[in-house]
């Protein structure tokens, strides 16, 4: 039990290289709009993002590529699923992009299916979306499901408040607030099984506005 802690407490830290650091989900759009959010407010902004978009997205796509992860054309079918289903093109590119920068450490790590996985991309089979590799490295290192997914949406959370932090925003201690009470949500949906069957649904569509918002916008610190 202690060294699966120690290793989940590994690849969910922060430090560990899969490039999350350079996505704020819209909030860096919302931060320079001309009535800067309260802090209230972003702390809102990121719950819903875990309730309506992460845990009936995001959570879904990765409990179906974990199971799905001994059939690697199963998985790349899960990978079009997220793809279909994610409206906005900066979200599509993000959620590439970061589940490629995950993927290729995990290649370097030798995680099994990692090297087959990220070729069937470069050839055009897959797509490579950060859930979906989720599911399969985190299987192939051995961390359960559902160990998986409470990962998943602490690094979202996790994430989304070192945006606000590096934005300006807020500060460290007010954000680890913020984190804090992200916790029930993702508790929650690590608890409530996910149906071989289940589809992925989101409906964000302040966070999806705001991310578009941010595409025009003359200079960033984000990439959406």
């Amino acid at each position: 039990m202690t060294i699966d802690l120690l290793q989940a407490m590994q690849h969910a830290d922060s430090a560990f290289p899969s490039g999350g650091f350079a996505f704020s989900q819209g909030l860096e759009s919302l931060a320079s709009s001309p009535q800067t959010p309260r802090a209230a407010e972003i702390a809102n902004f990121i719950r819903v993002q875990l309730a309506l978009r992460w845990k009936t997205a995001d959570r879904v796509a990765l409990a179906h590529a974990h199971r799905a992860a001994a059939d690697l054309q199963a998985v790349a079918a899960v990978d079009h699923d997220v793809e279909a289903s994610t409206i906005v093109e900066l979200l599509r590119t993000g959620s590439r992009r970061n589940g490629m920068a995950l993927l290729a450490a995990h290649v370097r790590l030798r995680t099994p299916r990692a090297t087959e996985y990220q070729a069937m991309v470069h050839r055009g089979e897959a797509l490579g979306h950060l859930a979906v590799v989720q599911g399969l490295v985190w299987q192939g290192i051995g961390i359960a499901e559902r160990t998986a997914i409470a990962m998943s949406g602490y690094g979202l959370a996790n994430s989304m408040a070192t945006a606000a932090i590096r934005l300006g925003l807020v500060g460290a201690i007010e954000a680890q607030r913020w984190v804090a009470s992200c916790l029930p949500i993702i508790a929650e949906a690590t608890e409530t099984p996910v149906d071989n069957d289940e589809l992925m649904s989101s409906y964000v569509p302040f966070s999806e506005i705001a991310v578009m918002r941010h595409e025009r916008q003359p200079t960033r610190l984000f990439f959406n």
